[in-house]
C-alpha cells in the first residue's frame, strides 16, 4: 500500500524517524491501522486527508502525546535515530524535547514573551548563565522570525501578541530546547492569510535544521511547503511519496479522488 522501506534498511539509510506497522486504539476502537512511514531531516513531510482520517492521531504517536489519553494504546515500532521511542527505557520528557510539537491553536504560557522561550532551556538545564539563556531566547526568536517584532517588549505577556505572532512564539519555544524533529498539527488553521504566509516562510527556513512534519487540511499548503506527502484515509496510510508525484500522478485511486475533490 505504501512505498516505505523495510525497517532494517530504514534505520541503516539514516531516516530521522521510522514507523513500522503502527496501530492506535482508543479502547476497543482502532483509529490507526498498520501505518509505516519515514521522516527525514532534509524533507518537510505533510500529512493530508479528510477530517477524522487519523493524520493528527498518528502525528501524536511520534512524541507519545497519546500517552496522555488513558484509553489509548499504540502497537508497532517507532524509531528515532534507531532508538525505540516506546521502550520503557525512553525518558518521555527528553523525547518531547527532542521531538517538539506545535499545536493547531497557539498556546503560549501566561508568562512574558521572554519566559515563554526561556522556560524549556531552564528546566532542561541548557543554559549555564543568564547571558547564555538570553542568547538562547534571542536565537530562538530570530529563527522563528519574531525577534525584530518583540525585542523591545520581551517582558510583555505572550498572550498579548496577535494570533500569528503567538504561533511563531510557540515555534520559538519548541526550538529553544534544541529539538531534532518539529511536529506541527495544522499550525495555520486559526490564522489569517498573512500570518499563514509567514508561518509557511518560516517552515521553509527551518527545513534541514530540523526534521519537520506538518498535518494540514489545506492541500495547497501541503504542495507549497512539503517535499514528501502522506495521504491518510479511514485510519490507513493510502499513499506516501514525493509531493509532486502525489499531487500530479498519484498511484492510488483514493488519493486521486481526494486530490481532485471527489470527497474530503
Amino acid at each position: 500500500m505504501t512505498d516505505a522501506t523495510p525497517l532494517s534498511t530504514a534505520t541503516a539509510t539514516g531516516h530521522k524517524m521510522s514507523a513500522r506497522g503502527v496501530n492506535v486504539f482508543y479502547g476497543d476502537k482502532q483509529a490507526i491501522r498498520d501505518v509505516s512511514i519515514d521522516v527525514d531531516m532534509d524533507h518537510v513531510t505533510a500529512f493530508i486527508g479528510p477530517s477524522g482520517c487519523g493524520k493528527s492521531t498518528f502525528l501524536r504517536t511520534l512524541n507519545r502525546m497519546n500517552d496522555t489519553i488513558a484509553s489509548a494504546r499504540v502497537t508497532g515500532d517507532i524509531m528515532l535515530d534507531g532508538e525505540d521511542i516506546y521502550s520503557s527505557a525512553m525518558d518521555v520528557v527528553q523525547l518531547r524535547a527532542r521531538v517538539g510539537m506545535v499545536f493547531q491553536k497557539p498556546n503560549p504560557f501566561p508568562k512574558s514573551i521572554y519566559e515563554n522561550v526561556a522556560y524549556g532551556p531552564r528546566i532542561h538545564g541548557l543554559a549555564a548563565s543568564k547571558v547564555a539563556l538570553d542568547g538562547i531566547v534571542e536565537g530562538s526568536l530570530r529563527r522563528a522570525g519574531l525577534w525584530d517584532e518583540v525585542k523591545d517588549r520581551l517582558s510583555d505577556s505572550g498572550t498579548a501578541l496577535s494570533g500569528g505572532q503567538q504561533q511563531r512564539l510557540c515555534i520559538a519555544r519548541a526550538i529553544a530546547v534544541d529539538p531534532e524533529v518539529i511536529l506541527m498539527d495544522e499550525p495555520c488553521s486559526a490564522l489569517d492569510p498573512i500570518a499563514t504566509a509567514k508561518i509557511e516562510e518560516l517552515i521553509h527556513e527551518l527545513r534541514g535544521r530540523y526534521a519537520i512534519v506538518i498535518v494540514t487540511h489545506n492541500m495547497q499548503q501541503a504542495a507549497r511547503v512539503s517535499q514528501k506527502t502522506a495521504f491518510f484515509h479511514l485510519g490507513q496510510l493510502v499513499e506516501y511519496g514525493d509531493t509532486d508525484n502525489i499531487f500530479t500522478a498519484p498511484k492510488q485511486e483514493r488519493t486521486k479522488d481526494y486530490i481532485t475533490g471527489r470527497y474530503g
